[in-house]
């Protein structure tokens, strides 16, 4: 079996996660070179190599250095938010097909600048949003494709997480966020929730987003989290957070359909993505993990009804995980980033474009710069770019 020769960057909690329980159990691929701009995870990315496989890789703090490797065939960029969209970029101009870990893009310009480099380079390249590999994100998608949902008219999605000990000890953990929530008021971290949804709404592929609004509550909730854990905090005692506590985005799609957006992470909260799916004959919802269809007439009774999603399953689990299930689910997430990092290798491997591409990639990670521009315009509506240039009409499903 062919093997590709991997980089990886970016080692911090999630990177060398991916690396010792996922990458490292794949017979696909060979890890040759792992990079961290901290020496000390560095050693770590070795260590876990050496610790697999008993080899040495080579280990470097330069991420320009690993991509131009001979030794690297592909890379994985699992870095900060901000190093995502260059590092990508350097990997396609040295002709590297990347995956990128998700998060949102700091200017609208960013994602031209990621779509240009592509169709000057065609080096493939694949947003890893794990979640549109979820278990119940594709029997949605299936049952819509079925039509057993109807017309789909509206969706919504939320990245709703607890993250107040993350962010907050983001200085002795070296972890991006805590900078990021200091100077910036946006919806930060779109992809988790919206990749599951364009691809139900056909986004890039016959339907586009057009317009986006959105609008950020107070930031208190870091604020108090802070005086009340970290009492002998003195660099976070003063700090003011941009980052709202509540962000809600509203997206219009040129098919007519409206997509809401929750970011909720500096609370006290249970994790949901909130992720539900409207049509004419009826509805999922990812809070209830239930099923609704016209005519079943208990809407007065629903709490009945509630996570009855199971009993769709043998009719409208997607092949994916139909497949899955029979070989049996591994690694982290519920096994989507097993799914996730193995359809990335086969299809460098088999030579088949990737099933999120540059052009999705562009569209979703836009919305933090979107967002940022909204919100700091009292919640004005603001455009999409059409990242395809027309092509979303002629790219049917």
């Amino acid at each position: 079996m062919k093997k590709i020769k991997v980089g990886v960057i970016g080692l911090g909690c999630r990177g060398s996660s991916l690396l010792k329980h996922i990458l490292m159990q794949m017979d696909t691929i060979e890890v040759t070179a792992v990079c961290d701009e901290y020496y000390d995870r560095v050693q770590k990315g070795v260590e876990i190599v050496k610790n697999a496989c008993e080899k040495t890789v080579y280990g470097t703090t330069d991420a320009t250095e690993l991509i131009y490797r001979n030794d690297v065939e592909a890379v994985f960029i699992f870095s900060s938010w901000e190093s995502h969209i260059p590092l990508a970029i350097e990997c396609m101009k040295a002709s590297k097909p990347v995956g990128v870990e998700v998060g949102g893009a700091y200017s609208v310009e960013q994602c031209w600048n990621v779509v240009h480099t592509y169709e000057q380079t065609k080096t493939p390249i694949m947003l890893l949003e794990n979640c549109c590999y979820g278990r119940r994100e594709l029997m949605a998608l299936n049952m819509v494709r079925k039509g057993l949902l109807g017309q789909i008219v509206h969706c919504e999605g939320g990245y709703c997480h607890d993250l107040r000990d993350e962010v907050a000890g983001g200085a002795k953990n070296r972890h991006y966020r805590l900078r990021n929530y200091i100077s910036r008021n946006c919806e930060n971290y779109p992809t988790h929730e919206l990749g599951p949804i364009a691809k139900i709404l056909n986004i890039n592929h016959g339907n586009r987003f057009m317009t986006l609004t959105s609008v950020a509550s107070k930031a208190a909730g870091l604020y108090e989290y802070v005086r009340e854990n970290m009492p002998d905090d003195k660099t976070l005692a003063d700090v003011k957070f941009s980052q709202g506590d509540i962000v809600t985005t509203v997206i219009t799609c040129a098919g007519g359909e409206t997509v809401k957006l929750t970011l909720d992470t500096t609370l006290p909260r249970y994790y949901s993505r909130q992720f539900t799916v409207r049509g004419t004959k009826g509805m999922y919802e990812e809070v209830t993990d239930s099923v609704y269809l016209d005519g079943d007439g208990k809407h007065f009774k629903w709490k009945e009804e509630w996570g009855n999603a199971e009993k769709y399953e043998k009719e409208y689990e997607h092949p994916v995980w139909k497949e899955y299930l029979q070989s049996g689910v591994y690694g982290s997430h519920e096994g989507i980033d097993w799914l996730i990092m193995n359809d990335f290798i086969n299809c460098i491997i088999e030579n088949k474009p990737f099933e999120i591409d540059v052009y999705d990639m562009a569209s979703w990670m836009c919305v933090t710069a979107l967002s940022e521009q909204s919100i700091a315009l009292g919640g004005a509506a603001v455009a999409f770019p059409d990242f395809t240039n027309g092509k979303w009409q002629l790219n049917k499903i």
